[in-house]
């Protein structure tokens, strides 16, 4: 600790700020190391393979099994003295592979690597992999302005945590809370680098092909407005240029109920095309949407919204809910799918699960999900879920409807006492059926730990 305020000192003063400005710069400093043991079993069930099922020699080419290591070093440092304080934030990650074998390119292969690492130029996975970035900040009353590495959670664009290292994001962001009850966000991104990647890209939509159109530029903007202490109002719009425009509203309310509480959650988002993806001409140039739902022509132009409700009483959680989408194209939020090594987005919906996020054209999702904490039976930090969504209606640009629905159970405990206090072990287990996509069995286990360093 002695040491590394030393060095930071040092380094002030080479940036010419004085002891005394630096003060809170290094005081507020914090440092940790997460440590992300994650294994990754993703057995499709109906997709190419070698031989019969019933044969000795079958191979299912397309399953994917990985297991890694991860390690995300995080530092954050506090704000120099004054009207105007300056910080800066660092976050280093390195992936190992444990087991991941296998070509992508092999016929008779039996799994298929690709989902924790990069690949390498004969398409297996790599030994281990790296990605590092920085944020300078600066600080005026109640705002904040941060340049460099991000990984946002709004609801326009949200960073993906679903492997064994998350996604970052390169851009500039404002968050203001002059106003009380009211944070106001604004910003740009210009590229983002995925979770299974060292590589930073430029940003697109689910649709895009490899080698086809991409952009630097997402503006985005909103707020959010505490109305009452059991009430809140969002909105916010974003831009990815040449894509689409989105505009969102949301509405999230608690009321007590006896012993319990109910929790409402209104979203709803309006999706529109954007420059060169409102032409024929700019969607043959690559700036296209999926095609095979929809109407099939590539254009964004998607209604989405959802409601949903929870009740909660004691150590129980139900929550049952809607959704619709819109039949003339998916819903569409960044994603990095069509971009090497960048593949995985996370969206804004509660129908995002595990194995998929029920965003289709047209699709109607009913979904439900039981959560129980068993702190109410003397066991505090393990929780358990189990959830159903089924989602029908689904249009294809040829004409077909389609069906799909996904059964997933959540299993989370944290260690509350001794030498490992904090270890966090988790298991994730869904199924995916349905005439709409690959068919799929997916276990998760992840074992966490996060190390304060100062």
């Amino acid at each position: 600790m002695r040491k590394t305020s030393l060095a930071l000192a040092v380094a002030a003063s080479t940036l010419g700020l004085s002891q005394v400005a630096f003060a809170d710069f290094i005081g507020d400093s914090k440092a940790s190391l997460t440590m992300r043991n994650f294994y990754f079993d993703n057995d499709v069930k109906n997709t190419v393979s070698t031989g019969s099922t019933t044969d000795a020699n079958y191979k299912n080419n397309s399953a994917a099994r990985e297991w890694g290591q991860g390690f995300i070093l995080n530092y954050t440092s506090g704000f120099t003295e004054g009207t105007v304080g300056f910080g800066l934030d660092a976050v280093g990650m390195l992936g190992v592979r444990l087991d991941g074998g296998g070509r992508s390119s092999k016929v008779d292969r039996d799994r298929t690597p690709g989902q924790l690492f990069p690949r390498e130029t004969d398409n297996s996975a790599v030994d281990d992999f790296s990605k590092a970035g920085a944020t300078a900040k600066v600080r005026f009353s109640k705002t904040e302005a941060r340049v460099g590495t991000l990984m946002p959670k709004l609801p326009i664009l949200t960073s993906n945590d679903g492997r064994l290292l998350p996604q970052m994001f390169e851009g500039g962001m404002i968050t203001s809370n002059e106003i009380d009850n009211l944070t106001l966000t604004a910003g740009q991104i210009e590229h983002a680098v995925g979770r299974a990647s060292s590589n930073s890209t430029s940003l697109s939509i689910d649709g895009r092909a490899v080698g086809q159109a991409d952009s630097n530029k997402f503006y985005f903007g909103g707020g959010d407005w505490k109305v009452t202490k059991d009430l809140t109002a969002q909105y916010y719009y974003a831009n990815l240029d040449d894509f689409y425009k989105q505009h969102f509203a949301g509405l999230g309310h608690n009321l007590a109920l006896g012993e319990g509480s109910l929790k409402t959650d209104l979203r709803y988002f309006r999706t529109t095309s954007d420059g060169k993806n409102g032409s024929a001409a700019g969607r043959a140039a690559g700036y296209t949407a999926n095609t095979t739902f929809g109407d099939g022509t590539g254009e964004v132009d998607n209604n989405t919204w959802s409601a949903a409700f929870t009740y909660t009483l004691q150590s129980h959680a139900l929550m049952l809910g809607y959704q619709r989408v819109s039949e003339n194209s998916n819903f569409v939020q960044l994603n990095q799918g069509g971009i090497e090594g960048s593949a995985g987005a996370s969206v804004y919906l509660l129908t995002d699960r595990l194995a998929n996020s029920f965003t289709r054209a047209g699709e109607r999702t009913t979904f439900g999900q039981y959560t129980y904490d068993f702190a109410g039976v003397g066991v505090p930090g393990l929780k358990a879920s189990v959830a159903y969504l089924k989602g029908t209606n689904i249009q294809r640009a040829n004409g077909e409807q389609n069906k799909e629905w996904e059964r997933d159970v959540a299993v989370d405990y944290v260690l509350q006492e001794g030498a490992l206090k904090g270890l966090g072990l988790g298991w994730r287990y869904g199924v995916l059926r349905g005439n709409a996509a690959t068919d799929a069995d997916q276990n998760r286990l992840i074992v966490s730990y996060t190390l304060p360093l100062m």
